[in-house]
């Protein structure tokens, strides 16, 4: 791997700014159509631009172990079901914090599956983490339920998924693994629509229904903001993969962390979304951990 230190910072701060600005849109999304719609459409957008990318010789579809592209990114699909989901019902702080979780959970897997060594400060991170989760998912006005911790299941799920990244897909095209997690959540919508068509729940109108709607026509600008979706992500995570093979992972992943200054921004500017002290220290708290983890583990 060629080391670029100031190539992949600049990668990575590149997607999470891409990132950041267009989730604040699923909070849009989320008041015409389903999430499982959300992804069913996404995916038929974007699977045909990285089929485009492949036929012009920019990298190839065919995996090299399929079994093995299909386990992560299967992983990798639920934790952003759980995230893309929590979006509908809390501010994009809040989801992040639990999506970014995800660190504290790769070490804990680590440790518990494969027999990995930690020291105190790894130890120390942990605990220190999870305080966070608890501060900044702790409700403000109200009992907490189980959608508090939506966010924090994709954070397990993505934390999965980037263990069997470094595990088993390794040495995989960039598009086959874009592909894999972009088919994925378009089969989970797909499943999830036929589902909610025999079943035919009583659906909350707006955002409540987010997780229940079958589907429907979108309005023009909701077909705007999925393919917004589909080319920023394809985009984003292209410079985020490009980040991580161009310098040290422990070194890159402190970087990804800057989405949680571009989420919260774009949120206020965008949707006059604030952030309580409480977000503010417990994300503070979350985003330290993982950052101590990620500079503790360069082996």
């Amino acid at each position: 791997m060629t080391h670029q230190p100031k190539q992949a910072a600049m990668f990575m701060v590149i997607s999470m700014l891409i990132i950041g600005l267009i989730d604040n849109y699923i909070a849009v999304i989320a008041r015409d159509i389903s999430l499982w719609q959300f992804q069913f459409l996404r995916a038929c957008m974007g699977l045909p631009m990285l089929a485009l990318v492949a036929y012009f010789g920019f990298g190839t579809l065919r995996p090299i172990r399929l079994w093995a592209v299909l386990l992560r990114n299967g992983l990798i699909a639920l934790g952003m079901v759980f995230y893309f989901g929590s979006l509908a019902f809390m501010p994009i702080a809040q989801a992040l914090a639990g999506l970014f979780t995800a660190p504290i959970f790769v070490l804990l897997i680590s440790v518990f599956a494969f027999g990995e060594k930690v020291g105190i400060l790894r130890v120390f991170a942990v605990f220190f983490g999870f305080a966070g989760i608890i501060v900044v998912l702790g409700p403000n006005d109200g009992g907490m339920t189980w959608l508090n911790f939506l966010p924090v299941f994709g954070g397990l799920f993505y934390a999965m998924g980037s263990v069997a990244t470094q595990k088993i897909c390794a040495d995989e095209n960039t598009l086959v693994m874009l592909a894999g997690i972009f088919g994925l959540q378009g089969v989970i919508g797909a499943i999830m629509l036929t589902g909610l068509a025999i079943a035919a729940p009583e659906t909350p109108a707006g955002s409540d229904g987010f997780l229940l709607r079958g589907m429907i026509w979108p309005t023009s600008l909701t077909w705007w903001l999925i393919l917004m979706q589909a080319i920023g992500s394809l985009i984003g995570i292209g410079f985020l993969v490009k980040a991580y093979q161009s310098a040290e992972p422990s070194f890159v992943t402190v970087f990804e962390y800057s989405i949680f200054i571009f989420g919260p921004f774009f949120a206020y500017v965008l949707m006059g979304q604030g952030i309580t002290l409480n977000q503010l220290i417990g994300i503070v708290m979350i985003a330290g951990a993982g950052s101590l983890i990620a500079l503790r583990s360069k082996s």
